[in-house]
């Protein structure tokens, strides 16, 4: 068997955070990566990009399947054990929606239990299919997060309440299973399609200046851009090698603790 590299999971791999992180991982960081996602395409689109543009051969394989399956979670765990060194290292539990975009009077209950499903259940799911091979590892598992859990926005009750409830879930977890490392990540404002969606459909729901601070038209009221590579590689970074201390944190991208994983 060749010499042990790093495996991971990563969900929501097929666009944004996750195809940057997936890619960051493998490139520059030395690990394999099993992707998750519900597009067979983005993810052939995926594989080949890292096998003929960037030549690494065997090293990114995918399940295509909703997060919100359990046999999706089941098929990545059992891909991740029979291949290269049969250990899993890490988990990047990034797959989320920020549907629906509506003031609660607006909304419908099977939407706001869609966004839990996605956002929150997706990711109790996946762990506990992964916790005995990450015992093993004593591996990581990084959930990402965003500043939506200290401040409310309108329209916006869907996502905010289920990230909070995630960074609550990724606490427990926590001090549950103290030989794994367990943490929050915020990514900050990064330009994606998630984060494009939003702004979309964000208009008269959203309060109009709360809507400015996401805008992609900046003037000084805005939230500042980060470029996805530098939380990305942070979140790579971490999942591979990031330090028992960090276990049970919540905390920005470039926070000062991760600054020995920065690009």
């Amino acid at each position: 068997m060749t010499s042990h590299r790093p495996t991971l999971i990563i969900t929501g791999v097929s666009r944004g955070i996750g195809r940057t992180t997936a890619i960051l991982a493998i490139e520059k960081l030395g690990a394999n990566v099993i992707g998750i996602a519900r597009s067979k395409e983005n993810l052939q689109k995926l594989s080949q990009h890292i096998e003929d543009d960037l030549n690494l051969k065997d090293r990114f394989k995918f399940v295509v399947g909703d997060v919100t399956a359990e046999s999706t979670s089941q098929e990545a765990v059992a891909l991740a054990l029979k291949s290269w060194s049969g250990k899993l290292d890490g988990l990047v539990l990034n797959a989320g929606v920020n549907d629906p975009i509506r003031s609660i009077a607006n909304s419908n209950v099977e939407d706001w239990k869609r966004a839990f499903d996605v956002n929150v259940f997706s990711c109790m799911t996946t762990v506990k299919h992964a916790l005995p091979a990450l015992r093993e590892s004593k591996g990581r598992v990084i959930f990402l997060s965003s500043g939506v859990i200290y401040l409310p926005i309108h329209a916006w009750g869907a996502y905010c309440t289920t990230k909070a409830a995630l960074r609550m879930f990724a606490d427990i977890l926590a001090v549950e299973e103290p030989q794994l490392t367990t943490l929050s990540i915020m990514p900050g404002i990064v330009e994606t399609d998630m984060g494009k969606h939003a702004l979309e459909n964000g208009a008269g729901h959203m309060l109009p200046e709360q809507l400015a601070l996401f805008s992609a038209e900046k003037t000084e009221n805005s939230m500042p851009v980060t470029e996805i590579e530098e939380p990305s590689h942070v979140i790579a970074s971490v999942a591979i090698s990031g330090s028992t201390s960090l276990n049970g944190k919540t905390l920005n991208w470039d926070a000062e603790e991760f600054k020995t994983h920065r690009k």
